[in-house]
């Protein structure tokens, strides 16, 4: 009697440590499927029968009904996706290999899951849209316009090609970049030779141009060179003329002045006698008959 009166304390201290492993494995299986954990770089989705029924996008802790409903995770962060080379026409019939990658990111979990569900079908839908843009955008350009257009134009106008098409997905692309635009390996050698050759006949069209250029403006400078010196003779010619005229005014005027005339036509014996006197002779020797003779016997 006193042994079956001591096991029962020895049975009821067994049963409580029994309930409380039973309380702790609860409380663990509660934590484990009752808890939501969601970091700062996800999203968590709730679902129940595969449906979703709530979405938690802020970090914390969360709860959710244990073995009834489950947690799914979608990515918060910014993605990358590559996309694989491909060849795109331009307008003037080019065909050049565009290389290029795409940041995106999930902006409406719950359109997400309704259209896409997955992120390779989101990638699927961008790869598609990507393409049709760059092939569009491309195609409306000619190469240099494309080449040129490096620095970030072409992004730019794929970028607006896009428009908001991508919102129905529940996705946000943030940017479209190229990595590599180049022509295709087989035919780089001659479009490059077609390309030098093309600047070749430009840069002779515009040295010709230059000349034909130079050419005028010389002609012209001459044409106003020699008109210049035409005026500058006729002018000249006039003004010795004028000159000439009015010396003839004045001899005409002396002439016609008996006293003047005759100490004129002195002065001009004495400017043909000092003429007359070249060399180491200056000796001169007149006839009586002689007119400067005459000059110089009449003066007084």
């Amino acid at each position: 009697m006193e042994e079956n009166i001591e096991r029962y304390p020895k049975k009821s201290g067994a049963g409580k440590w029994i309930v409380i492993a039973i309380v702790a494995v609860a409380l663990l299986i509660f934590a484990n499927t009752g808890l939501v954990v969601t970091y700062q770089n996800e999203y968590k989705l709730v679902k129940q029968f595969g449906k979703v029924v709530n979405i938690v996008s802020e970090p914390g802790l969360s709860f959710k009904i244990p073995f009834v409903q489950t947690a799914d995770t979608l990515p918060k962060e910014i993605l990358v996706y590559d996309l694989l080379p491909s060849d795109v026409i331009t307008m003037d019939k080019k065909t050049m290999v565009c290389d290029s990658y795409v940041l995106w990111r999930i902006s409406d979990p719950q359109k997400y899951i309704q259209t896409l569900n997955s992120r390779s079908y989101a990638e699927d839908r961008i790869n598609t849209t990507v393409y049709n843009a760059m092939k569009n955008v491309i195609s409306s350009m000619e190469q240099t316009e494309v080449i040129s257009g490096r620095s970030g134009e072409l992004a730019a106008e794929i970028r607006e090609n896009i428009g908001t098409s991508m919102e129905q997905y529940g996705i946000d692309l943030i940017s479209v970049e190229t990595k590599h635009l180049d022509l295709p390996s087989d035919n780089k050698a001659a479009v490059y030779e077609r390309m030098i050759s093309e600047r070749n006949n430009t840069a002779a069209q515009y040295t010709a141009t230059g000349e034909a250029e130079a050419t005028k403006i010389r002609t012209q400078t001459d044409n106003d060179v020699a008109i210049s010196l035409s005026e500058a003779e006729a002018q000249a010619e006039k003004i010795i003329a004028e000159g000439e005229a009015e010396y003839m005014r004045i001899l005409s005027a002396v002439y016609n002045d008996e006293s003047r005339s005759e100490f004129y036509t002195f002065v001009r014996s004495l400017d043909a006698a000092k003429a007359s006197l070249v060399g180491k002779n200056k000796t001169v020797i007149l006839s009586e008959d002689s007119p400067m003779a005459d000059i110089f016997n009449s003066i007084q």
